[in-house]
């Protein structure tokens, strides 16, 4: 049953309707227990503190009676009169042991203790006791609260009279689990006595929860003062409870202080209602299937005579005349009205399938460039309209502004808007010519259906995509500012950085993508896409960023072929120089190696460096000619040093070009056997990035050096984005660790960690490691312990004309020899 036919769409219908309001009252319901539940819990709490304190006082009165007793009894006080110590002492214990009192103690008028019944010091309890005594002097007795040994206990005073007062009795007796128990038992409620450490931390002393729930009630507690009553809600051994908090003995002056705590478990008293909603879920679940069953042959029985008739209007529809139509029910008219209908629809669809050939992609199921021509200038005319609209709206509103304000607010709204005109994107794919020569049209067909169908996914429905012509697209940007044109274009670039895996081959993309704004660069839609077509070519050459249109891209392009002309010139008049930097082995300081490079000295504008001409020439293709002459140069140079008796492996830099040219190989050997230098003496240094333009031609352009026994070099290792993929595959021999985590690697840790696990990467893969950027000698003693090959830096050498490398070789002490030369000193 597909979503799309009426009778699915009457199903869903009933059961929605049945899940909805089953899902609406069974959240009411919900609610209303946990609600309901919770005042109750409230209300429990609330009457749990007056049972609470009933408890006590009863406690305290039973208590009070039996120490008058004590009080009274005839021998006891005779024992005092004659100071029997041991007497009052046995008396005292027996009364205490009956009572279950935790201590018991007598206390003269001059309120010193006479006797206990414990031979530790009673501390806070016997300043407690003392300001009973004025209260059990004038009442017959007295109770109230005090810590001892870290406790809460409930202490009381009686006097002894005979029949003038002649002394106290004071018991003590603690807050235990029984009473706890008791309070349990009569209100449901969980009880947790706290006593608060020096810190004005919470202990847990005795409680009705287990030990572990106990003392996480404490540490939620702390900070707490416990100096008022409180309610809060606490998460305890992931239950929820409800907590009343009750003062017993304030602390003052960094003492103890002692709290009740009273909690209740919410997922306790909901519990008994659970077993409703489970109820509730399963009569949900017949109900809706019941429902299912009723509105499927409801829905069949209503939609059976319909769809017979759409099969019959569509046959007319398309020419098919010749059937006999077989009429049901009663309503004809209606059935001959959808018929008519059914053909007119038939002749619009052959008509909407010729303009189709000749305004849209057939490919991509997306608007060529005539449509899309034609759908910018209607853009551009809704702009134009858009702009002049509010300016004679304005008009006219300065003359009734008195008389209409919310006319006035109206076209300010509009006034605003004029800022949003509109924008066009123009995008062209890299490297799809080597998708199509390598893995075959058909291929590349499927590709650019998927990069359409990403690319209308990324933009949304709002704006228009179309396809201009092999691998070039374009967005319409109607109603937006240059900001958000930049967002759209962000998006698009970043959804093109996700792979597209086809017939069990992944092909990384990327793109040129230009922007221009209509009226600001243009009014009609020819200028406007050729100036987007500026913008566009301008990114693939300088950014990974979509491009503005600028005036003064038209400009840079003129300039860029007056400096082409003028590196073939540089090429012609030998105007490029060749330098070296050396490369020593970091163990021992020895001299092995250099790496070429080459400097444009201008006869106009002097020396000029290779980041000024080399990203150019890579652009322009130039960069191939200009390492043909480093690699000539470099042979020479190898010879030259070869006659002197200096054995060196010269590096040379090969660019994203030159990898894809499948003759280098050939090329470069027939140049080592003119110059008679052996390959050994090289290492091309290659970057992750170039290889990645095109991996397949590029790894063949590899294995061909390779096997010619040149050594290769991953230069700048580290700051590409598929190292480790990319390098098991690779026939390489060496590491260059980039100069951006050497420079600073002594004052930065990150730095140095990155270095020390690119070089054991190195190692463990049987390669070579070479740092770059080598710009200190506390530099150079750091790669040494962690066992880097070889360096290079303006610490031994910043480049130099390749002539003065011999005398540099002569005056080379090493770092250690310096050190050994200085102490022997």
């Amino acid at each position: 049953m597909h979503f799309r036919t009426l009778e699915s769409r009457i199903v869903t219908l009933f059961l929605a309707l049945i899940l909805v309001g089953q899902a609406v009252s069974f959240c009411v319901i919900r609610n209303g227990i946990i609600d309901n539940e919770q005042a109750a819990i409230r209300d429990q709490l609330a009457l749990g503190v007056p049972l609470f304190n009933r408890l006590l006082e009863q406690k305290a009165q039973t208590l009070t009676s039996s120490a008058r007793a004590v009080s009274k009894d005839y021998g006891f006080r005779q024992a005092i009169a004659s100071n029997d110590k041991e007497t009052i002492e046995s008396v005292l214990t027996n009364a205490g042991q009956r009572i279950n009192a935790s201590l018991t103690l007598f206390m003269g008028l001059d309120r010193q203790i006479k006797a206990t019944t414990t031979k530790q010091q009673p501390g806070s309890l016997e300043q407690s006791i003392l300001l009973l005594i004025d209260q059990a002097e004038e009442k017959d007795g007295a109770v109230g609260m005090s810590i001892f040994e870290n406790r809460p206990y409930q202490v009381l005073v009686v006097p002894v009279r005979a029949p003038v007062t002649i002394g106290w009795i004071a018991m003590a007796f603690p807050l235990d689990l029984k009473l706890a128990s008791d309070m349990r038992d009569l209100s449901s409620l969980d009880v947790s006595f706290m006593v608060s450490d020096k810190d004005g931390g919470w202990q847990a002393d005795v409680s009705t929860l287990s030990q572990a729930d106990a003392s996480s009630v404490a540490s939620l507690l702390q900070g707490l003062s416990g100096k008022v009553a409180a309610l809060m809600p606490l998460r305890i051994a992931k239950s929820d409870y409800s907590v009343r908090i009750l003062p017993l003995v304030q602390s003052v002056a960094g003492g103890q202080g002692a709290i009740v705590v009273l909690q209740r478990s919410i997922d306790e008293a909901i519990a008994p209602y659970r077993q409703l909603q489970v109820s509730l879920i399963m009569i949900t679940g017949l109900v809706t299937f019941v429902a299912f069953i009723l509105s499927f042959f409801a829905a069949r029985r209503i939609a059976s005579p319909l769809r017979d008739l759409t099969a019959i209007a569509k046959r007319l529809g398309d020419g098919d005349y010749q059937t006999q139509i077989e009429i049901k029910g009663d309503d004809e008219i209606r059935k001959l009205s959808m018929a008519f209908e059914s053909m007119r629809g038939g002749i619009a669809k052959h008509e909407s399938q010729i303009r189709r050939l000749a305004y849209w992609d057939t490919l991509t199921n997306l608007p060529n460039r005539a449509q899309f021509t034609v759908m910018l200038d209607e853009a551009i005319k809704n702009s134009a309209q858009l702009v002049n609209e509010p300016a004679n709206q304005q008009t006219n509103h300065e003359e009734n502004k008195r008389t209409n304000r919310r006319t006035n607010r109206h076209i300010h709204k509009q006034t605003n808007q004029q800022t949003k005109t509109g924008h066009i994107l123009m995008m062209d794919l890299d490297r799809f010519k080597n998708v199509n020569d390598v893995l075959g049209h058909h291929f590349g067909d499927e590709l650019l259906r998927q990069v359409a169908h990403r690319l209308t996914k990324t933009v949304g429905i709002h704006y228009p995509v179309a396809r201009l012509g092999g691998d070039e697209f374009a967005v319409l940007l109607p109603m937006t500012d240059v900001s958000e044109a930049k967002e759209i274009a962000a998006r698009v670039l970043k959804s093109l950085e996700l792979p597209i895996s086809l017939e069990d081959q992944t092909v990384d993309l990327g793109a040129g993508l230009g922007i221009a704004g209509f009226p600001l660069h243009g009014t009609d839609a020819e200028s406007l896409m050729s100036r987007a077509e500026v913008a566009m070519y301008a990114a693939k050459i300088n950014s990974n960023e979509a491009v503005l249109y600028d005036p003064a891209l038209d400009k840079a392009s003129q300039q860029n072929l007056s400096l082409l002309s003028e590196l073939r010139r540089a090429l012609e008049c030998n105007e490029f120089k060749m330098f070296v930097q050396p490369k020593l082995r970091i163990d021992t300081g020895e001299f092995i190696g250099l790496e070429a490079l080459v400097r444009w000295e201008h006869p106009e504008k002097g020396m000029i460096y290779p980041d000024q001409f080399i990203p150019f020439s890579e652009q322009t293709g130039f960069i191939r000619a200009l390492t043909r002459w480093m690699l000539e140069q470099s042979a020479m140079l190898c010879r030259d040093l070869t006659a002197y008796g200096i054995n060196a492996k010269i590096s040379v830099n090969l660019s994203t070009r030159d990898l894809l040219d499948q003759n280098l190989p050939a090329k470069f050997s027939a140049m080592l056997a003119r110059y008679a230098v052996s390959a050994s003496s090289f290492c091309l240094e290659i970057t992750e990035s170039s290889i990645m333009d095109d991996p397949v031609r590029a790894l063949l352009t590899l294995d061909g050096l390779h096997a010619m026994g040149v050594d290769l070099s991953i230069d700048d290792f580290g700051t590409g984005y598929s190292s480790l993929a990319y390098l098991k595959r690779l026939p390489v021999d060496e590491l260059k660790i980039d100069q951006s985590f050497v420079m600073n690697m002594e004052s930065d840790i990150e730095d140095a960690k990155i270095v020390r696990s690119t070089i054991d990467l190195g190692h463990n893969m049987g390669l070579r490691v070479v740092a770059e950027g080598i710009e200190s000698e506390a530099v150079w003693w750091l790669l040494a312990k962690m066992g880097c090959d070889q360096g290079q830096g303006y610490f031994m050498s910043r480049p130099m004309p390749a002539a003065q490398l011999i005398g540099w070789i002569a005056q080379w002490v090493p770092p250690r020899m310096k050190r050994d030369t200085v102490s022997s000193k």
